[in-house]
């Protein structure tokens, strides 16, 4: 009788694997904050209310969507890293939080150690685009072309350290190809210069170059990732076109703060992977050009990992470093 007094007797916390048991069964049981690192109205912020919504439904719990922009999404990644572990606070990293930034800056956050993956939404591809009056009708020719002309070419950027410029830089490093970078303050006004002529190439991701591909304005001669995009079907892949491992993207995901429970976690990437197959969310994604992607959390983290050490030796190889 003593024994058995003695054993009811004791805290929830000798047990912590059935604490976390409990916690899962009971999560979640109030709405989650879902930190979107760029300001309202945006492409990532829609890809963050679209996916929310259908996940709430399957967890039958609200998402609160709290839009954080500024820094590049530093001040966003830091308040998530700094919020409890309890799985009610995510955010939406994505390529520039946990990639690309941290590959040419030193950031307040480590965007290894201080979050944990809960799983992948989906990606756009990256699509070499040219100005219209340009001689060039396929890749070949661009590459031909760009030798012949070596150094008098431009490309734009959405600015130096961005997936634009890394992505073009990458394709320098991959063919030996020489271009100079002109860096502007977002994807918009390095647009206008290339349909001006005052650029020749651009590698924006799709969801922005569509409509001036659509228009005849651009002309996209390949595009990244591992299978040609549905939007661009006729527009071959760096792959396909010799260029091993060319699958740069732009990719969107889920990460909280590190050490949460791993039950939590299961319960949080089953949902959102599950949320991801239905019909009317792929629709909504489209609308972006993005791809669903699910994968398991240890996938997704491997995926961070692959990223950020591809973007980090890029970086260092052709000595791109930002001021902080």
């Amino acid at each position: 009788m003593q024994r058995r007094a003695f054993t009811l007797a004791l805290p929830s916390c000798a047990f912590p694997g059935l604490h976390s048991l409990a916690h899962a069964q009971d999560f979640p049981n109030k709405p989650i904050r879902y930190i979107v690192p760029v300001a309202a109205g945006g492409g990532s912020d829609m890809v963050g209310r679209a996916v929310t919504e259908r996940w709430g439904k399957l967890l039958k719990q609200s998402f609160i969507v709290d839009n954080q922009g500024g820094g590049g999404g530093v001040i966003a990644s830091q308040n998530t890293a700094r919020a409890a572990a309890d799985g009610y606070t995510l955010m939406q990293g994505y390529v520039a939080t946990h990639g690309t930034s941290p590959a040419t800056r030193q950031l307040p956050y480590d965007p290894i150690k201080d979050f944990t993956p809960i799983g992948m939404i989906g990606g756009t591809p990256n699509v070499l685009v040219i100005n219209t009056d340009l001689p060039i009708s396929d890749f070949r020719q661009f590459v031909e072309y760009t030798r012949a002309n070596a150094g008098k070419l431009s490309y734009g950027s959405a600015g130096t350290g961005s997936l634009t410029h890394l992505t073009m830089e990458l394709l320098k490093q991959q063919t030996g190809l020489q271009m100079t970078h002109v860096p502007y303050r977002g994807v918009a006004p390095a647009f206008t210069d290339l349909l001006g002529g005052q650029t020749q190439a651009m590698f924006p991701g799709l969801a922005a170059a569509m409509p001036h591909i659509k228009s005849g304005r651009a002309r996209a001669l390949a595009v990244t990732g591992k299978t040609r995009h549905p939007q661009i079907k006729d527009v071959p892949l760096l792959e396909e076109l010799g260029l091993k491992g060319f699958d740069a993207m732009q990719w969107y995901g889920v990460v909280g703060p590190a050490n949460m429970l791993p039950a939590v976690v299961r319960r949080l990437n089953d949902t959102l992977s599950a949320a991801l197959k239905t019909p009317n969310l792929r629709e909504r994604l489209a609308l972006e050009a993005v791809e669903p992607m699910p994968m398991s959390a240890q996938q997704f983290g491997d995926y961070i990992r692959a990223d950020l050490a591809r973007w980090t030796g890029l970086a260092r190889e052709r000595r791109i470093e930002l001021s902080t």
